[in-house]
């Protein structure tokens, strides 16, 4: 009787341990993943959720990131061809017709006037188009090119903060975003204009604001220099005969 009793509460316990390993083992083969920036396996928490950051390099994991197909990107690059097009034939029209249009009436009203006008508008013209330019034209600013993928190659903290991106299949950093239109990563991303059909990041920012700055004074200059020409060539106002008649005494004959 009392060996049936151990042999039983033997079996019974031997059942209990074997579910706690069975436990224990899926709970960590369902809770282990490697970092993406060292390799390392990390043991997650299942209360946790699907973004965690490495205890090594600090690199940040997103489980649950999907790669949107971007079908677009052509369409996009096409748009940007066009409205980059049109912007500069806009421009190089203002330009052209703007000094020319002009020329002929400042330099009849005063030769300094005509030479000033057209030391200035050369100066505008010259400075909207090479901001533009190197707005347009420059690289917006790709990010640094960093060692990743194996433990021994990343040092303690090598990737702190920073994300996978995967359009790229490269890590990136906290200030950097993927551009769609553009298909890369802009590093110091401040938005995709698609009038000077580039992104405005770190290495063109600062000619994207001349760029504005130029765009704004020589559309002020042309304000007031066509009005001006327009004061100018417009024929006055011709209030004469009004004037005659009234200072004028009218005769009237007088009949005896």
């Amino acid at each position: 009787m009392d060996s049936a009793n151990s042999t039983s509460l033997s079996s019974t316990a031997y059942d209990i341990v074997s579910i706690e390993e069975d436990c224990s083992t899926s709970v960590d083969v369902d809770h282990e993943t490697r970092c993406w920036g060292c390799g390392l396996r990390v043991l997650v928490s299942p209360y946790a959720s699907s973004v965690f950051k490495c205890g090594w390099c600090g690199a940040i994991t997103k489980q649950n990131a999907l790669k949107c197909e971007n079908q677009c990107f052509k369409w996009r690059r096409l748009r940007d061809l066009c409205f980059v097009s049109v912007v500069l034939l806009f421009m190089l029209f203002f330009i052209c017709g703007g000094i020319w249009a002009i020329y002929p009436i400042t330099f009849s009203i005063s030769f300094f006037g005509g030479v000033f006008h057209l030391i200035v508008a050369v100066i505008l013209s010259l400075s909207t188009l090479s901001t533009f330019c190197l707005a347009a034209f420059r690289p917006a600013g790709a990010p640094p090119t960093i060692p990743w993928g194996s433990y021994p190659t990343v040092g303690k903290g090598g990737l702190e903060n920073y994300t996978f991106c995967h359009y790229c299949s490269r890590p990136k950093s906290p200030r950097t975003h993927h551009c769609r239109s553009c298909g890369m990563c802009i590093l110091d991303m401040d938005h995709h204009c698609p009038f000077i059909g580039n992104c405005v990041g770190a290495t063109n920012h600062q000619g994207f604001i001349l760029f504005l700055m130029s765009a704004v004074i020589s559309m002020i200059y042309v304000i007031i220099m066509s009005s001006y020409s327009a004061l100018h060539i417009s024929p006055p106002l011709n209030h004469s005969g009004v004037s005659i008649s009234k200072r004028t005494p009218t005769c009237l004959p007088v009949y005896c």
